[in-house]
């Protein structure tokens, strides 16, 4: 018993270490999914594609965009459409949404990580302005730490 209590503490210790960083690493990632979601509904080019590695992918239903500038541009361009869906609607309040993502699943395994989980969008464009659920789905997302920060890969 005399030799197997100090491995067992050691045991002990290493899976507390464990589940720290795992607790760690689960809160950064959550941080990065709600900027990531921010950034959209409020159409910020650059701090959407800095939720994404350089190289990184967005693969979404109209296909692949591929690197923080094409990401970027994505946005720039969805903020355009936006400000013209403005001029037209005048008179009416301006329509907006919001993205809200639930049932997080997340594995880390050292400097990648996978993550999937639901989203959803409540939004108003409509002539009532009414919010609406007006489309639902899932994120299957890749990560990878960078310096210590956590970026979507995929």
């Amino acid at each position: 018993m005399r030799r197997t209590l100090p491995a067992l503490l050691l045991l002990a210790a290493a899976s507390g270490v464990l589940a720290a960083n795992y607790g760690e690493d689960r809160a950064l990632i959550e941080d990065l999914q709600a900027r990531y979601l921010f950034a959209l509904d409020f159409q910020d080019p650059q701090a959407y594609a800095d939720t994404f590695t350089e190289d990184g992918v967005l693969d979404y239903g109209a296909g692949q965009i591929k690197g923080r500038k094409a990401i970027a541009a994505m946005v720039a361009g969805m903020k355009e459409r936006t400000k013209q869906q403005r001029e037209k609607d005048a008179g009416l309040r301006p329509s907006a949404g919001r993205h809200s993502i639930t049932n997080i699943v997340i594995t880390v395994n050292g400097d990648k990580a996978t993550s999937v989980a639901y989203w959803s969008h409540m939004g108003n464009a409509n002539p009532e302005r009414k919010s609406v659920v007006n489309s639902f789905g899932h994120y299957e997302h890749e990560l990878v730490k960078v310096d210590g920060q956590w970026l979507f890969s995929k």
